[in-house]
């Protein structure tokens, strides 16, 4: 394969289904069908990546994000700094796959995915969870010594926050093409599941009708951060409506002349409107070539905070130890990782 030219455009193409065939489902997904058709349909002279999502057995997972935006902007580092690349206790597939800094190299993202329970899939879920540091997060852990909540909630008050805050990934194209089956051959004539017992409980009439709502959140989080979603990007198709799961798989898909139709229009969009929009400018603060910096002495000082709130001695002025002196929390166990009942029964 050439190499494409420094200034080419550059598409990253994302499978965003959970299934692989090195896994209990034993098959390949759809998007990952799709993910190759689209690649192999761009032109020859831009840069296109390729990732599947999937889940393989032993592979690390998309860890899910811990909500540090709602204890402060400030305390969500860009890129995320909750975990960390080849980490052996809680191992990373955005680290590991590098995806903040292919997502931020990119000018312009082809998200592919089935809608399950009404809703994206949980892989892509869980990665624009984690995005969320692109919007507004902070590019200089030093200033909260690598994790301190205490410095983060400090910090976001300041007329220097307000320099630091910056939507990281703003002025990239994504795309959405999101495929379903309307419940397969599990739907009866009136619109119910058929396995249903309590009729009653389900009323079609009330159900959501436009599938392609389904990614309706991810579309809002992108253009929220500045991330255009044109909506002839937006797109839904059905394949396999009224078919067995079993005989809609991929090999099948390809027999569905309609529905490739639809994914070709959709692909053939993504190149024209990004065509014509050219390179997206960079972001000041950079996931390309990002080395994180060592924090093995604010760990130290952050084991120590923790267990100081183990024993119910949280630092004075913090949140924590607000909540404490007004019961709004009883969170003081050197047990964390147990229920919240199995904590209380052992005090």
């Amino acid at each position: 394969m050439e190499p494409t030219p420094a200034n080419a455009l550059r598409v990253i193409v994302i499978a965003g289904s959970n299934r692989r065939q090195y896994n209990c489902p034993g098959v390949d997904s759809k998007a990952r069908t799709l993910m190759f058709r689209m690649a192999d349909r761009m032109p020859k002279d831009w840069e296109v990546d390729i990732e599947d999502l999937g889940n393989v057995y032993g592979r690390a997972r998309i860890q899910s994000c811990n909500g540090c935006v709602s204890t402060s902007m400030a305390l969500c580092v860009w890129p995320c700094n909750c975990y960390e690349r080849g980490n052996r206790d809680e191992p990373d597939l955005m680290w590991d796959l590098d995806l903040y800094a292919r997502l931020d190299r990119a000018d312009a993202w082809a998200i592919i995915g089935p809608v399950n329970w009404y809703g994206p899939t949980s892989n892509l879920k869980l990665m624009f969870d984690r995005l969320v540091c692109a919007n507004g997060g902070n590019p200089h852990e030093d200033l909260i010594a690598h994790k301190n909540p205490e410095l983060a909630m400090a910090l976001d008050k300041t007329p220097e926050w307000k320099e630091l805050s910056k939507n990281h990934l703003e002025g990239r194209t994504a795309g959405f093409f999101s495929y379903g089956d309307g419940g397969g051959d599990e739907i009866e004539a009136d619109g119910r599941p058929r396995l249903l017992r309590h009729k009653s409980y389900f009323d079609p009439a009330a159900e959501m009708k436009d599938d392609r709502r389904a990614y309706e959140p991810l579309v809002w989080q992108c253009r929220y951060g500045g991330i255009e979603v044109p909506d002839p990007l937006w797109t839904h198709a059905y394949v396999g409506k009224g078919q067995p799961y079993s005989e809609s798989q991929a090999e099948d898909m390809v027999k569905d002349e309609q529905f490739l139709a639809a994914f070709d229009r959709w692909t053939t969009s993504v190149v024209e409107h990004v065509r014509a929009k050219g390179k997206v400018t960079p972001g000041e603060h950079r996931a390309v070539g990002y080395e994180p910096p060592s924090h093995h002495l604010a760990d130290l000082k952050l084991k120590w905070r923790e267990i100081q709130m183990s024993r119910g001695h949280a630092p004075d002025g913090s949140s924590p130890r607000a909540q404490g002196e007004q019961g709004l929390n009883r969170d003081a166990t050197f047990y964390p990782k147990h229920s919240a009942n199995e904590t209380l029964e052992r005090k």
